[in-house]
């Protein structure tokens, strides 16, 4: 793909996987050059000003986990890392420095691998605030010791809350711009229809 193209994956619900079967996963390459300013930096000035906001610097957790009403960007600042989407056995991605991923509210991801000094940079659209809903078990045991989802209300969904959650899903509010490139972009195509 070329600097700033961009990919895209409709995942499907799957068992206890929500996922978004009208938003499609957004895949950005080579949104951003860092030269010598600091990477983090760079891609919360582009977050920021297209009005994706209020996120934080740190890795990728390595749970299988999702957001009920709430998109999220996250960008690569440094290494790469090995990305899974829509759950087990689900679409696997790897993502480099300068790339970026869209996930829309109910999409299920987690870390498989990272390389050394792997650092990511997350946003979510104005005033979204994301919540941290877990697969099974085990995802809220890796969760309970990883140091980063310290301080977290991690929430085991299984079979019976999956209905609450999926309406909760499909009532987050569209971003009205695309974290990346402001109005248009990959989801003034494919999310809003532009």
């Amino acid at each position: 793909m070329s600097k700033g193209s961009f990919e895209h994956h409709l995942l499907k619900g799957a068992g206890v996987s929500p996922n978004n079967e009208a938003l499609p996963l957004i895949v950005y390459k080579g949104i951003a050059e860092f030269g010598d300013r600091e990477p983090e930096g760079v891609l919360e000035e582009i977050f920021w000003g297209n009005q994706w906001t209020d996120g934080f610097r740190d890795g990728t957790f390595p749970f299988h986990h999702y957001h009920s009403g709430a998109h999220e960007v996250v960008g690569v600042a440094r290494g790469g890392a090995v990305l899974e989407f829509g759950g087990p056995d689900g679409t696997v991605v790897e993502v480099r420095a300068g790339d970026a991923v869209v996930i829309p509210a109910g999409v299920v991801h987690r870390r498989i691998d990272d390389a050394p000094g792997y650092s990511a940079v997350g946003a979510y659209p104005h005033r979204q605030v994301p919540d941290c809903c877990v697969l099974s078990a085990e995802d809220a045991a890796i969760a309970a010791v990883d140091p980063d989802a310290a301080g977290l209300v991690i929430k085991h969904i299984g079979e019976n809350e999956l209905p609450a959650i999926k309406a909760s899903i499909v009532a987050t509010v569209l971003p009205i711009t695309d974290p990346v490139t402001g109005a248009g972009g990959a989801i003034g195509k494919l999310w809003l229809g532009n």
